[in-house]
């Protein structure tokens, strides 16, 4: 399993218009990823449902091709 980051930036990219997003390759595998996501769209949702959100924006590749994405989230 591999993705590269250009994909996953992409995807995140089309879900989230406007964010600050920063991400990395944590062990330099293309299958151990870290974000961290500040978006107006996270305002007034919980930590949990602002998961739900990126886990949704990757849905296919997020425990498929992509092993692990640990996640920063935060409105501005």
């Amino acid at each position: 399993m591999a993705v590269e980051a250009s994909v996953l930036e992409q995807k995140l990219r089309e879900s989230f218009p406007g964010a600050e997003i920063v991400l990395r390759d944590t062990v330099g595998d293309r299958d151990h990823y870290e974000v961290s996501i500040v978006s107006e769209a996270f305002a007034g949702k919980s930590r949990v449902e602002q998961h739900r959100m990126v886990q949704r924006a990757l849905d296919g590749i997020l425990g498929t091709t992509l092993h692990a994405l640990a996640m920063k989230t935060s409105a501005r």
